[in-house]
This record gives C-alpha cells, sequence and structure tokens, in this order.
C-alpha cells in the first residue's frame, strides 16, 4: 500500500497558478508581461537595544543602496526598498527559468521616546543594512528648593 500525502489546497494553489499564467496576469494586475512577478517583500531585522544606542540590521540581497530610502516621521522609522528585475529581455540563446522575485521592501518600526532621531547612521555592506540610531540622554528629575522670602 502506498502512501500519499494529502494537501487540500494544493490543487487549488495550482489552478490559481495556471490560471493567472494563462490571462498573463501579475500580482499588481496588470496583463501582458511576462517574467518573474514583482512582489511585496517584508525584510527580516535584528534590533538589538544596548546601553548607548539600538542597533537594526535588516536583509536586502540584491538591493542597490541608491534604492534604499530610511524615513523618519512622528517616532515611526519606515524601510523601504527596490530590487531591481536584473534579467534582461528575451534572448535567441536559449531557454531561462527565472525564481528570483523582484519587488519592493518595506518595514515600520515605532521608535521609542530615548531615540535620537537626527543622528540616525546607515550603513550597508553585502547585502544587510545596519542602522545605528543612539539614544538620548533621559531627563532626570530634579527637585527645586523652596526659599523663603
Amino acid at each position: 500500500m502506498t502512501l500519499v500525502r494529502y494537501e487540500p489546497w494544493n490543487f487549488m494553489n495550482r489552478l490559481h497558478r495556471d490560471l493567472d499564467q494563462l490571462l498573463g496576469e501579475t500580482p499588481a494586475g496588470t496583463a501582458g508581461t511576462a517574467g518573474p512577478r514583482a512582489v511585496a517583500i517584508v525584510p527580516r531585522v535584528d534590533v538589538q537595544d544596548e546601553a548607548q544606542r539600538y542597533v537594526l540590521q535588516a536583509d536586502l540581497p540584491g538591493v542597490q543602496p541608491a534604492d534604499i530610502e530610511v524615513t523618519t516621521e512622528d517616532g515611526v522609522l519606515t524601510l523601504r526598498a527596490e530590487r531591481r528585475n536584473s534579467t534582461t529581455e528575451a534572448s535567441d540563446k536559449g531557454a531561462t527559468r527565472i525564481e528570483r522575485s523582484h519587488g519592493f521592501y518595506q518595514r515600520r518600526f515605532t521608535l521609542p521616546e530615548d531615540a535620537n532621531l537626527d543622528a540616525i547612521e546607515a550603513k550597508y555592506t553585502h547585502g544587510v543594512l545596519e542602522l545605528v540610531i543612539p539614544k538620548q540622554a533621559k531627563v532626570q528629575p530634579r527637585r527645586v528648593t523652596v526659599q523663603v522670602a
């Protein structure tokens, strides 16, 4: 007796993929484009809370440094990047199989109040974006002495 793994959604996923290919549609809904699909990608990020700073390391493989945008607004850090399609148009050299996707990276972080937004540093090395966010000194409560007049 042969055991067969039952995957109830496998047929539906294959049907959906075949229909998309037949109609020539991409996820964005534009018809007639061939090649790899543009997808929204959520990058994986490591966050470290150190004594004097916060360090974020985001994986952005295949992204050019010019295609990375880091912004802050109202205490929210936004990381955007685009991985462009590196394939060329169809050639006469033979068949091509494309598995790597291209698309947009985006991730948002709400920063703590002690983050110094004016001194953020960004460094991109070997597909990893490192953001260093220094901490501001916390305002310590102080006691005011009352003088008698």
